[in-house]
């Protein structure tokens, strides 16, 4: 993907307009350096010329003390330079990832099946780190070496025009053929990207699954898969490698012709007496600060291979857009919810349909239990509530509003929902319940907390809502971190919550604990509760059985299960736990 310089513009102009002083202030250290390289060499041509001419010590010693002070300084702004380089380099890549970061949040779930956390981690660090000189340095940095080459050039004229026109051909030659070597290594590096991309990939996805991995001996498999991506980033890495030989290698070339073209000329001069001792030093010191940001500028096209490598691979991921689109904004009303599925049908991406014309209504304040054997579509019943997918076909109403036609936080914001598996964070206690919103203050956590009886729990934390959790929620027993998933929903106050056997894993006298809890929470709420235990399933007012993605049998809870016939009281003579897994 060839990145054209208005991208370039673009890019830099959104990240570095917000540090507009420290990037001028960059300039101006950048500039300064550069002009004082100009001034030094003269100071040495003076001091050769002044020695040889018998010149007095005082003046010979003023243009040494000159010299060195005037070195000193150009360290010091050097120094200062790349402190502010780094500063800007780093802000603007860290705003980058941010906006990444966000992007991908906001993408579509087939997104997020196709692409691993792993390979994530590298779009959104590794590509972007590869940004920052060119953020921090490279248009100043270009800009400043084509004024100290002009700067030199024009020295160079003043003391010989025939020097001064020759390294001028030789730099605009230069210059030339460094430009149309540019994007030689870029396929390369794009390639090198994305091997290692799919290196952090494969580590995330099995180190995830290494429970089963263990348990099934399939270690020397994910080895071996281990070796075919390794021998994949070595190829992919050798090959970026030769095109940066290759860049290296012109370079080299065209510093070799301009030192041999600079010392011809120069001693043809000086043998004919046009030129001094001193002005062949300078004549060397020139050629030298002309080779010099020929140098850099080749190392800031390698840089900007690299980085756009990094742009084109983010720019990728930005036309990557949601196929959910926000909706215009209808108010979903507050309080318990009706919930209704008018002829839905849905599958995933080119799979068969897992839902098949499916029509049900839940009046608000009412609990419906959601029955059926594993595929049969309970799960993409909640993913669809949530608009993590769109149907194919149909129309899902939440408060008498087509869910399409409201905002999408407004939308999850009004349901709430409790799953078997979950997810908790390396952070405190407090961020871990109210998921990182500061605006909950800690009295109604604690309201909360008393509500679940939950209390005494919260009162041999250590520090109480400052306590850290380890990383996923290690420390922690399943049944604990059951119950901190039913404050967040308690905190969130939803019309309508969803429970995925959400007392599935706790032991029996926690669960009785939070029993009346959950009664408490489907209080004035619209409830679903996905079930396969028998005693779930009894809270709940109507039951609904799915079978292949469409409903078998739907109705009152009560007549249903006194209904001989029903496939409910089937269910509930077999038992449901062995039936419906």
């Amino acid at each position: 993907m060839a990145i054209s310089i208005r991208q370039y513009g673009d890019l830099l102009a959104k990240y570095l307009r917000p540090q507009k002083l420290r990037v001028v202030l960059l300039a101006v250290l950048l500039v300064s350096g550069i002009a004082l390289q100009l001034v030094n060499p003269q100071i040495v041509r003076y001091f050769i010329d002044t020695a040889t001419g018998g010149g007095a010590m005082s003046a010979l010693l003023a243009a040494a003390a000159l010299f060195l002070g005037i070195a000193v300084f150009t360290q010091a702004l050097s120094v200062a330079a790349t402190y502010v380089g780094e500063n800007v380099g780093w802000t603007a890549t860290n705003m980058l990832r941010v906006d990444l970061a966000l992007h991908c949040l906001r993408l579509d779930m087939p997104f997020h099946k196709t692409h691993t956390p792993g390979e994530m981690i590298e779009r959104i660090d590794g590509d972007v780190t590869s940004l920052s000189k060119f953020f921090s340095q490279f248009v100043i940095q270009v800009l400043g070496n084509v004024l100290l080459m002009a700067g030199v050039l024009v020295l160079l004229i003043r003391e010989d025009w025939r020097l001064g026109l020759v390294l001028t051909g030789f730099a605009i030659l230069s210059a030339f053929v460094l430009n149309r070597s540019r994007n030689i290594a870029v396929p390369a590096v794009d390639a090198a990207r994305q091997a290692s991309a799919d290196q952090f990939g494969f580590v995330e996805e099995r180190l995830s699954g290494l429970p089963d991995i263990r348990t099934n001996g399939a270690g020397a498999y994910v080895m071996q898969g281990m070796l075919t991506v390794m021998r994949g980033m070595y190829k992919a890495g050798r090959q970026e490698w030769k095109m940066d030989a290759v860049l290296w290698m012109i370079t080299i070339g065209l510093f070799t012709g301009g030192y041999i073209l600079a010392f011809t000329i120069g001693a043809y001069l000086f043998k004919g007496g046009a030129i001094t001792l001193g002005t062949m030093y300078l004549l060397f010191q020139y050629t030298e600060m002309l080779r010099i940001p020929l140098d850099q500028i080749t190392d800031q096209l390698r840089d900007l291979q690299k980085a756009s490598a990094g742009i084109g691979r983010a720019q990728r991921l930005y036309t990557m857009q949601p196929g959910i689109k926000d909706g215009r904004g209808a108010d979903l009303p507050a309080g318990p919810l009706s919930v209704e599925f008018d002829g839905v049908s849905f599958g995933y991406g080119d799979e068969e349909m897992v839902i098949r014309d499916l029509s049900f209504r839940l009046e608000p304040g009412r609990v419906l239990g959601l029955l059926g054997r594993t595929g049969s579509g309970k799960t993409t019943i909640t993913r669809l509530l949530f608009r993590l997918y769109d149907p194919d076909t149909g129309t899902i109403r939440l408060g008498g509003e087509d869910i399409r036609d409201a905002k999408l936080s407004d939308l999850r914001q009004h349901i709430g929902m409790v799953t078997q598996d979950v997810q908790l964070f390396e952070a405190t206690v407090r961020d871990n319940l109210t998921l990182f919103d500061n605006s909950i203050p800690d009295e109604r956590i604690l309201e909360v907390l008393r509500e679940l009886g939950m209390y005494s729990w919260y009162a041999a934390l250590p520090t109480g809502l400052d306590t850290p959790l380890a990383p996923g929620g290690g420390g922690l027993s399943a049944g604990e971190a059951q119950l901190l998933a039913f404050v967040r929903v308690f905190l969130k106050d939803p019309g309508l919550v969803i429970l995925d056997e959400a007392t599935s894993r706790l032991d029996p006298a926690t669960e009785q604990l939070i029993e009346w809890g959950v009664n408490k929470l489907l209080r004035d709420r619209t409830g679903i509760i996905i079930a396969h235990r028998l005693p779930t399933v009894q809270r709940a007012d109507e039951i609904l059985i799915l079978e292949d993605g469409e409903i078998v049998e739907h109705g009152p809870r009560g007549p249903l299960a006194g209904d001989g016939q029903s496939r409910f009281s089937e269910l509930l003579r077999t038992g449901l736990e062995e039936v419906l897994v």
